[in-house]
């Protein structure tokens, strides 16, 4: 899998991501949450991602984007690892649902054993 986070990745439309936070399950490692529910996709992808960060806690749309940054950057270097072998369709959402900015290697560091919850979750 290479190590991109196209656009036919990207959770994006309305209707996806209102089911998802519908019917979806969550895992916590705070500062981070992930919703993810199976979905199906009409492009064939095997997943789709998308990433959020609360208005009410960061009010600078330039805070909030950074985050959200560091968030789709740690979440393209480890999807290789976690996202395979999946062969059902999924949808998933990052939450960052933390008070204070993050640093990479604090996305990073979360992000981890996140990913391996829901591979295993997953799996199973």
């Amino acid at each position: 899998m290479k190590l991109t986070f196209s656009k036919n990745e990207r959770l994006k439309q309305k209707k996806h991501i209102d089911l998802l936070f519908e019917k979806g399950q969550a895992i916590n490692d705070y500062p981070l949450r992930i919703v993810y529910c199976p979905m199906s996709f009409e492009d064939g992808s095997s997943f789709k991602a998308g990433v959020s960060v609360s208005k009410r806690i960061f009010k600078n749309a330039t805070d909030r984007n950074q985050i959200k940054r560091l968030l789709r950057e740690a979440f393209r270097q480890h999807k290789g690892a976690y996202f395979n072998n999946i062969t059902t369709q999924y949808a998933f959402m990052i939450l960052y649902i933390g008070k204070k900015k993050p640093t990479f290697n604090e996305v990073e560091a979360h992000l981890k054993p996140l990913l391996k919850k829901l591979d295993e979750r997953l799996s199973s």
